[in-house]
């Protein structure tokens, strides 16, 4: 016979048995049921356009331009709430003209475009009608503008995404607080949950009331990475309203279930020289890496740090090397205009895509990995030598993955020779004289399989 004592050691051991399951059920269904992901055959069709695309435009704008000091400045100066709502009603865009946009993005040579619907300060460039801090409701303009970009995108052909912060200085669930936005004087209170039924009511707004959209750029998880986002749910709601779009979120880490590609915040994949990608791994999705033409995001009228037309199209050249898309930013200023610094170089990128577009577009990276010489892109039985660096008479690289056929000059067809060893590799002779003032492109071609 079994004593009391030992019947109430088994009960306790049970009671606590039966609370510790209780608190780990929730954690395992949600990774099986996020485990469970299926994109549709729209999403993996959207995604092989994603990965084709390689051009994006990506705009940073908002309530923040007023000041001309970027999208942080409300975080960086201080501001509390208080004064921070004393910009919507100086914030007038009225030389804003999404043809003029789009026709820029087309003359550059991209394919979409990413623009802020609300950023880290919760400020709504589009017309939500679940929040009056938005762009209709609380600005002398009183117009949509992200619903006069969709029907200007859609005109003209171009996909258009949004970047979403999920991060949030403005508004009062978003409790308990990250690691910023912590002197914008919100009261220390909020229900957590009541603000991602918030942040959903958005999302569905953008996703009913814009036509098909491109995506979702989610920002801001990084601000409070142990909270539940409830990202299942969200993801989930995004599906089903559009299956096609594509859901990616720029939280630095391995990417979750229900995401559909996985960018890279200024740095190239698997690279963390600008100190946000420590942890981050590159996985299976269509990859994107996103970076400024000067030192800023958002319009900042004293950062006169212009990258080069050259810098700009090997970041891109690279890109593409590593597989990845390349999202290049624009911060439009408070009137609605991109500065002329900004245009001046898109048309740049535009001019030289419009000759050396076929070694980009619709191409994936390799077969060899990147080299200090440059990167290789590869479309059918064609491999681009993107060759950004070579001071050698000869060029010399592993075996190709077939016998080659032939190496030319994209430029010109110029045949180069070429010499294939069994043992030590590949090797092209520098054609003296024909190097390209930005890269110098040698088409492989490869026999057949």
């Amino acid at each position: 016979m079994i004593s009391r004592s030992r019947i109430r050691i088994l009960i306790v051991c049970l009671s606590i048995a039966a609370v510790l399951l209780a608190a780990v059920a929730p954690a395992v269904s949600t990774a099986q049921s996020q485990q469970e992901y299926q994109p549709t055959t729209e999403n993996l069709e959207a995604r092989r356009w994603f990965q084709d695309a390689r051009f994006g435009l990506f705009v940073h704008w908002g309530v923040y331009s007023v000041l001309g000091d970027g999208e942080w400045v409300m975080n960086n100066k201080k501001i509390p709430i208080s004064e921070y709502e004393k910009l919507p009603p100086q914030f007038n865009p009225a030389q804003f003209d999404p043809a003029e946009w789009v026709a820029l993005v087309k003359a550059a040579g991209m394919k979409y475009i990413t623009i802020t619907s609300k950023h880290h300060d919760g400020f709504a460039m589009f017309d939500s009608k679940i929040s009056d801090w938005d762009i209709v409701d609380r600005t002398p303009y009183k117009k949509d503008v992200l619903k006069m970009l969709a029907d200007e995108c859609q005109k003209q052909g171009i996909k258009l995404f949004f970047y979403y912060s999920q991060l949030d200085w403005h508004h009062p669930d978003y409790f308990p607080r990250g690691r910023t936005g912590l002197t914008a004087g919100r009261a220390e209170s909020g229900e957590w949950f009541k603000y991602i039924d918030y942040m959903d009511g958005q999302l569905k707004e953008l996703l009913t009331n814009y036509g098909p959209i491109g995506g979702i750029w989610f920002d801001g998880m990084w601000d409070k990475p142990k909270a539940d986002w409830r990202i299942e749910q969200t993801y989930k709601l995004i599906h089903s309203l559009q299956p096609a779009a594509l859901v990616g979120s720029n939280h630095h880490l391995k990417p979750f279930a229900g995401e559909d590609f996985q960018m890279f915040e200024k740095d190239l994949p698997g690279h963390n020289t600008a100190g946000f990608n420590a942890e981050s791994e590159v996985g299976e999705l269509p990859l994107e890496t996103c970076e400024t033409i000067n030192g800023a995001w958002g319009f900042n009228a004293n950062d006169k740090r212009f990258k080069s037309a050259k810098d700009l199209i090997h970041y891109l050249v690279k890109a593409a090397g590593y597989n990845a898309n390349f999202l290049l930013n624009v911060g439009p200023m408070p009137n609605g205009k991109i500065q002329p610094e900004f245009v001046d170089r898109l048309k740049q990128v535009g001019a030289w895509l419009e000759k050396n577009g076929e070694t980009i577009y619709g191409t994936r990276g390799g077969p060899l990995t990147p080299r200090p010489w440059g990167v290789t892109t590869r479309k059918g039985n064609k491999v681009y030598l993107h060759v950004l660096n070579w001071p050698d008479p000869v060029l010399a690289m592993p075996k190709m993955p077939r016998k080659v056929k032939s190496v030319t000059l994209f430029k010109d067809g110029g045949k180069l020779d070429f010499y294939e060893h069994e043992k030590y590799g590949f090797f092209i002779r520098n054609p003296q004289g024909f190097a390209d003032e930005y890269d110098t492109i040698v088409v492989v071609e490869l026999a057949e399989k």
